[in-house]
């Protein structure tokens, strides 16, 4: 794996980065939230620094798939309660957090979540927003803000309540209790439950995997999924079925059908 590269902001360049990224191999970046001393609570300083990564990185052709994590100890612990704690509800508004993670949730790259340890509240609420979330045995996800007298606030409700339906959600938003790793796969919010020590292979291997693929056929693939998700099925299939003859154009099409044809592998562009 090629040396972390700190993606400092101008305020803080001589400061360690609160989030690293790294370039593995072609195709795949691996961001890694990076505040050991602080259980990666997401500052607001992490959180615009994960939001200009992902814009550009989402707009970057060399890219095919992100891993996101934490560490082999901590996905990321919650929001930072010290630059919350005296704040009043306009300069909560002002903060426009959807803004903030807006190029997170709108990445058209294929993003894994590699989570080891606590991913709780804004953690949790992170992890969500990946397409794919890789959990350890020991990783345990929370909603425990109604423990601090606040709710969920940037998709712990919406989003979690799509992932694991209505009871779970409540149960979770309600009580603040922690669920394990396993209770989250049978519950639909994780996608697979490997080792602890296993997790960050396991995601970089997927990553590969996908990164190997057709990136516009996988592009539209996730697009068409997370758009349709939402809407009536009848409208979901026609998005699906003009994504489908969309991809007809691409050279990558072509390429793929005539190498199963030919019984050789086929060497994608990205076209």
């Amino acid at each position: 794996m090629s040396a972390a590269a700190p993606f400092p902001s101008p305020e803080h360049a001589d400061a360690a980065p609160p989030a690293l990224l790294e370039r593995p191999e072609d195709g795949v970046a691996v961001v890694r939230l990076h505040r050991p001393e602080a259980t990666n609570a997401l500052s607001l300083e992490l959180q615009a620094l994960l939001s200009r990564m992902f814009a550009e990185l989402g707009a970057d052709p060399t890219v095919r798939c992100i891993v996101l994590t934490g560490g082999d100890k901590v996905f990321a612990a919650g929001g930072d309660i010290r630059s919350m704690a005296g704040v009043g509800p306009i300069e909560i508004h002002q903060r426009h957090t959807e803004r903030v993670w807006a190029p997170i949730q709108h990445c058209p790259k294929p993003v894994i979540a590699a989570i080891c340890g606590y991913a709780y509240g804004g953690g949790c609420e992170l992890a969500m927003l990946a397409d794919i979330l890789i959990a350890g045995e020991g990783a345990r996800f929370c909603q425990p803000e109604i423990r601090i007298g606040i709710m969920p606030g940037i998709g712990g409700t919406q989003r979690l309540v799509r992932a694991v339906g209505k009871a779970k959600a409540m149960r979770m938003a309600l009580t603040g209790r922690p669920v394990t790793a396993q209770e989250a796969w049978v519950a639909g919010l994780v996608s697979e439950v490997v080792p602890d020590g296993e997790v960050l292979a396991t995601a970089l291997d997927m990553a590969r995997t996908i990164a190997a693929m057709p990136a516009l056929a996988a592009e539209q693939i996730k697009e068409v999924i997370l758009a349709g998700m939402d809407a009536p099925l009848e409208a979901a299939l026609a998005l699906e079925r003009k994504a489908n003859a969309l991809l007809f154009a691409s050279r990558d099409q072509k390429e793929g059908m005539q190498a199963f044809i030919d019984k050789r592998p086929p060497v994608f562009e990205g076209r």
